[in-house]
């Protein structure tokens, strides 16, 4: 099949064409341009107060109106004088709508009445309009000339397409890919918009327009965020986020508005708006207090949904700018938090800030929240992100829906939405922070599996706490990458600092890959291999790699269960990541003994660290084991790969890490839920833990090859005997 064209659309609007000329927006033609907000406007872009008696000279009529007795029908007119003039000018230049104050202070001053002060004033923006006018035209016909010129080449360029990619022939006519489409309709209507966007901008940061950070190109995040997806699925999110596009901005930037000042105050208010929990300490809102004190900004709730509120305050290794930076940006938000968000990318974007900074930025965004078990569905959500410098050191982020502002929003858009939530950061000493954070939701419950029930219905899936909890590791984590002098297990084997980076580096891509394959998200086709309804609920999935050099080329099936376990989640931590216990459960291992080559801490927690494993009298003595054990208040992981020895010795030398290929596996840990809701064994109630085990394996190193009943099977068979050996070493007395 011929390779499809890449080449864009000939067609060009109009209104693309003049929003295109930086003329537009230039600082000191922002009061006079028509559709930029001036309070002397109205919505067409006219003076509001346009019954004036025009005057025939602008240099020097006044308006004033005195009938001439000779030609009763007839208007004369007063000239001012120079000085008059040149009063006024000055004034112009500052205050193109002067006040019903202004005008009587220099009609004072000039000795004119204040009508004809009224009517010079008025005369002369209809002066300066139509200059502006022509000057306009003037442009907009060498853009014309210029764009029919492109025009023409790319008609020629859609006679003969060339596939850029394979240098062959494409398909001849002027179809082009849908992501192209939107990229240009999306680049014509946000050139479009840049006159609004500085007025929207000086609303929001309370600063002037002139400082004003040109939006950028939105469809381009979207379509880099979203290559990994399904077409279907890549289609879908597309159709909704340019229905949601189309809303009107000054809506928009309303909405946003109105939940940072609710952000504000929810954040800093106590009792009886929270109330906290005597057992866990969770903070969760008392609903009927909120709702006689903020009034309801999103759309109705939907029959059915359920309402989570919870509230979370501490402390983080960062400034609150760098976390600001890294929540607006939503690829290094989505690396953060690789363990909640699957999915992320940037929709829309209304303003990146002023002078530099994250204050006023505006942007529609997509995501999709998970929990590490593909037996448990994401949620989808689209929502405004806004962030503000509230004072020095002092920041507002809030997220909320914005499907209330459409007249009939699809279903899909409403079964996760966002009540007013976010973070309230304030910096401290010692470039720490501390972080207010408060997550409000409303989602449908359907699909939950029964043993994710409690630990869902609780709010400590995707509450305030974990958030923090996240957030803290994460930050240690970064805190831990840059120190020179981090506690490391053998000096010898990663001897400098840079080797030590390259290594944590290298775990840190690990474990994010790994957690970006084990969520049920939408990118994701699993295939369910039994009917069981826990401990025997395998599912499956393949893909194929044929240019991605982190990962090996060829077929790679992966495998993954989720399980409770009545062992406290601290317990099964430390068994999982101590390579002491490791031959009890790897049956790859084949019962050899494994012992650490070396390890680096990456936080405060013991746990915490990323390792080199090796396994003794092993048949695979060219390869190591990669693992980093990773744990907080609300989840833990252990997730590990072999790697060559070769490549380690690379990384451990400060080399890059970014084409070792890696296929990772692991577990992720989490508790079953509050003390309130544990299970009862013979009617006691015991800790228990929720255990998933994911599995990564190369079934085949072609790409071409196709996946075999017996590779499912050897896949099936090894997640289900390594929970089987788990449950049996958990009952030993001495683990």
């Amino acid at each position: 099949m011929p390779c499809a064209p890449t080449m864009a659309h000939a067609r060009v609007t109009a209104s693309a064409i003049k929003s295109r000329n930086p003329f537009f927006s230039s600082t000191g033609l922002s009061l006079m341009l028509p559709g930029v907000g001036g309070e002397g406007q109205n919505r067409s872009g006219h003076d509001e107060d346009q019954d004036y008696e025009s005057s025939e000279n602008m240099e020097g009529g006044s308006g004033d109106d005195i009938a001439d007795l000779d030609h009763p029908r007839k208007k004369r007119y007063h000239r001012h004088t120079p000085q008059q003039i040149q009063e006024m000018e000055a004034l112009f230049k500052e205050f193109p709508h002067p006040d019903e104050k202004q005008r009587q202070q220099l009609s004072k001053k000039l000795g004119l009445a204040p009508r004809q002060v009224k009517f010079w004033f008025q005369n002369r923006r209809t002066q300066l309009k139509a200059t502006q006018e022509r000057h306009e035209n003037s442009l907009l016909r060498q853009e014309i000339e210029q764009l029919r010129s492109e025009n023409a080449s790319l008609r020629e360029s859609l006679r003969n397409p060339i596939c850029s990619i394979c240098g062959g022939r494409g398909l001849n006519g002027d179809l082009m890919s849908f992501d192209e489409q939107q990229l240009r309709h999306e680049n014509a209507r946000l050139k479009d918009e840049l006159d609004r966007v500085c007025v929207l901008v000086e609303k929001l940061s309370g600063r002037p327009n002139s400082s004003i950070i040109p939006a950028s190109n939105s469809s381009l995040d979207l379509t880099v965020g979203l290559s990994g997806l399904h077409s279907a699925a890549l289609n879908s999110i597309n159709q909704r986020s340019m229905v949601l596009m189309g809303i009107e901005r000054s809506k928009v930037t309303e909405l946003a508005l109105a939940a940072m000042d609710e952000l504000m105050k929810i954040s800093q208010t106590e009792e009886p708006l929270w109330v906290r929990n005597p057992e866990g300490g969770m903070e969760t809102l008392d609903h009927e207090e909120y709702s006689r004190e903020f009034p309801r900004l999103i759309g109705p709730k939907p029959i059915g949904h359920k309402t989570e509120a919870t509230r979370h305050t501490d402390i983080v290794v960062m400034k609150s700018s760098t976390i600001v930076d890294t929540l607006i940006n939503a690829n290094r938000w989505m690396e953060t938090f690789p363990c909640i968000i699957s999915r992320a990318t940037t929709v829309d974007v209304i303003s990146n800030g002023v002078g530099g900074t994250r204050n006023g930025a505006l942007q529609l965004m997509y995501a999709e929240l998970q929990v590490l078990s593909p037996l448990l569905p994401t949620r989808e959500i689209y929502f405004v992100r806004f962030s503000k410098q509230h004072a020095d050191g002092l920041w507002g982020v809030v997220d909320v829906s914005v499907d209330g502002l459409l007249d009939s929003p699809d279903a899909s858009l409403t079964k996760c939405r966002k009540r007013p939530s976010g973070c309230l950061l304030r910096d401290m000493p010692n470039n720490r922070s501390k972080v207010t954070w408060v997550e409000h939701l409303e989602y449908d419950n359907v699909g939950v599996h029964r043993i994710f029930r409690s630990i869902i219905s609780s709010g400590m899936a995707f509450g305030a706490q974990r958030w923090v909890a996240t957030l803290q590791r994460q930050c240690q984590r970064v805190a831990f990458l840059m120190s020179t002098n981090a506690p490391t297990g053998d000096l010898a084997a990663v001897p400098t600092p840079s080797g030590r980076r390259s290594l944590m580096k290298l775990a840190e891509r690990m474990t994010n890959k790994f957690c970006s394959g084990v969520s049920a998200s939408s990118r994701h086709t699993w295939t369910k291999l039994s009917q069981g309804s826990g401990d025997d609920d395998v599912r499956v999935m393949s893909r194929k790699n044929v240019d991605d050099p982190g990962e090996p080329p060829g077929v790679v099936l992966s495998a993954a269960t989720s399980l409770w376990l009545p062992v406290s989640p601290n317990r099964l931590f430390d068994f999982l990541r101590d390579q002491r216990f490791r031959s009890e459960w790897d049956i790859l291992s084949n019962g050899s003994p494994i012992e650490e080559v070396t390890h680096i801490s990456n936080g405060k927690d013991r746990g915490n660290r990323v390792s080199v494993l090796s396994a003794k009298n092993s048949n695979q003595s060219n390869t190591l084991i990669l693992q980093e054990s990773c744990a907080d208040s609300y989840g833990s992981m252990v997730v590990y790969a072999p790697v060559e020895i070769s490549a380690i010795h690379q990384v451990m030398n400060g080399n890059d890490s970014i084409n070792v290929a890696l296929l990772p596996s692991g577990f992720v840990i989490l508790p079953e839920g509050p003390p309130e809701s544990r299970s009862l064994v013979d009617n006691q109630p015991v800790e228990g833990s929720l255990l998933t085990i994911a599995f990564q394996i190369l079934v085949n190193d072609l790409p071409t090859a196709k996946l075999t009943l017996e590779s499912v099977e050897t896949v099936n068979n090894l997640i289900s005997c390594t929970a089987q050996r788990i449950k049996a070493a958990l009952q030993k007395e001495d683990v």
